[in-house]
């Protein structure tokens, strides 16, 4: 049952629906076409013979003076031929609207002023089809062939019978139908194979697909059958690079942070063993010593920062404290907070600020992400003394802070990986500077929570420009 079900949602039985119903809708429609075409054609036919029959007989009709004397069976004869032959009816009606003849006998000498007898003695004939009662009806006027205005002196009103039109056409029906029945067959065998050919390379591409779940395969998938499917590949071939990238930042993530927290811990168990072992230990001995510990337990509580400043911005229920702030004064106590780390390195810290900007932003969350751009731009400037400088500025949606620095730079295929997290561009240098590659990943949370951007320009040597644009109000 659940394999039925699973053909009925399928792709190609969709496709099998769609072709079958195309299919039968065309053929319903040309067979329609054909059938009324053939129906309308054969009766036009019949309405110009009987036309041309009947002028004839009018013409005689005039000619013998009939309307006045209907003793004639020369005329008699072409009248009861022509009802005959098409199974009709005749009425002669002469100018004073008294019917003077009927071929069923039915009302010969009783009166017919009908809209159509009327408009023929006006000189408009009529004619029209009856496709319901199956039936064409027609008038034909009988002119004085001795006025010079050619007199209307009586009406021919004529109704003939298109049963047997009817009857070929029920017949051409009933083939057309035969025909349909064998071309639904066909297509429906038609449509199941090509259905199997269009489906065949996303059955591929669910085969290799299931080759992945194993693992992550090095070739890359490639099903080239259509346009669509090498669209679908390449997309997820994106996406696995992107996987396996993330899978290995992960796994090098947890090998540098175990280091860096394992590294901390054996230096502290190294200077307490030495405290430990030794007896009546300097004042000043001691001190350095349990200075150091301090400094370990420092770098271990900041890499803990990191990771759970990480996990909380990875929280998609976080909401954000939203408050009115001024960027002025948050820019600047980042400054003054940092200002001693840039004077040990000897980094002068710069900021220029065009003119107050308030913003509603989350305070704390943006001071990080502002502390960790500039902290990122002192640790990796010039070694022997630089700048880093701060620039504020608005427009009436937005505000803009970029950070420039002068320092070693970022090379250019690095830029594209920097904000991943647990990415570093020089490793050995990073762990010399210090650190987690989670700063950025960090930074960049914060900005598009506030539904900010943030962009890198860099050129390796000559320093590295951040550029964020967060918008003034929060909820517009």
């Amino acid at each position: 049952m659940k394999g039925k079900a699973k053909f009925f949602r399928s792709l190609r039985f969709c496709i099998m629906v769609i072709m079958t119903l195309m299919s039968i809708t065309a053929a319903v429609v040309v067979e329609s076409t054909i059938v009324r075409s053939y129906e309308d054609r054969a009766v036009n036919q019949r309405t110009i013979i009987v036309k041309n029959q009947s002028d004839m007989i009018c013409n005689q009709l005039a000619q013998e003076g009939y309307l006045e004397n209907q003793e004639n069976p020369v005329i008699d004869s072409e009248i009861r031929m022509l009802t005959s032959m098409y199974g009709g009816r005749i009425m002669l009606i002469d100018k004073n609207y008294r019917i003077v003849r009927d071929t069923y006998d039915l009302d010969t000498g009783n009166y017919q002023i009908s809209k159509e007898v009327l408009q023929c003695f006006r000189g408009n004939e009529y004619s029209r089809y009856d496709r319901k009662n199956k039936y064409i009806e027609m008038t034909v006027a009988i002119s004085n062939p001795e006025s010079p205005t050619h007199e209307i002196i009586g009406v021919m009103l004529i109704s003939v019978s298109t049963v047997e039109i009817n009857n070929s056409r029920q017949v051409l029906q009933q083939k057309g139908s035969l025909i349909l029945a064998i071309t639904v067959v066909l297509i429906l065998l038609f449509g199941f194979i090509l259905s199997g050919i269009l489906v065949n390379p996303f059955q591929k591409i669910t085969k290799l697909l299931d080759n992945v779940k194993d693992g992550y395969p090095e070739e890359k998938l490639s099903v080239t059958d259509y346009l669509e499917t090498e669209r679908i590949t390449d997309a997820f071939n994106d996406v696995l690079d992107r996987i396996r990238t993330l899978d290995e930042s992960r796994q090098e993530f947890v090998s540098n942070v175990s280091h860096e927290l394992k590294t901390p811990l054996a230096s502290m168990k190294v200077l307490a063993d030495v405290l430990n072992m030794q007896e009546d230990v300097p004042v000043e001995q001691y001190r350095e010593f349990m200075q150091d510990i301090s400094q370990e337990i420092d770098r271990e509580n900041s890499i803990i920062t990191d990771l759970l400043s990480l996990v909380k911005m990875d929280k998609k229920s976080q909401d954000l404290n939203i408050d009115t702030v001024n960027i002025n004064d948050l820019l600047g106590l980042v400054l003054k907070r940092l200002t001693p780390i840039a004077a040990k390195a000897n980094v002068e810290l710069i900021l220029e600020s065009f003119k107050p900007i308030n913003a509603e932003v989350d305070q704390t969350k943006l001071t990080l992400a502002f502390s960790n751009l500039v902290e990122n731009a002192i640790k990796y400037n010039n070694p022997e003394g630089g700048w880093v400088r701060i620039s504020l500025n608005e427009d009436n949606k937005y505000f803009y802070v970029t950070v420039a620095d002068s320092g070693i730079g970022i090379p250019e295929d690095a830029q594209n990986h920097i904000f991943e997290r647990f990415y570093r561009v020089d490793k050995s240098h990073s762990r010399e500077i210090g650190g987690t590659g989670l700063g950025l990943a960090i930074t960049r949370s914060a900005i598009v929570m506030h539904r900010g951007a943030i962009k890198v320009h860099s050129v390796e040597g000559e320093g590295t420009t951040f550029s964020v644009r967060i918008p003034l109000l929060h909820n517009v």
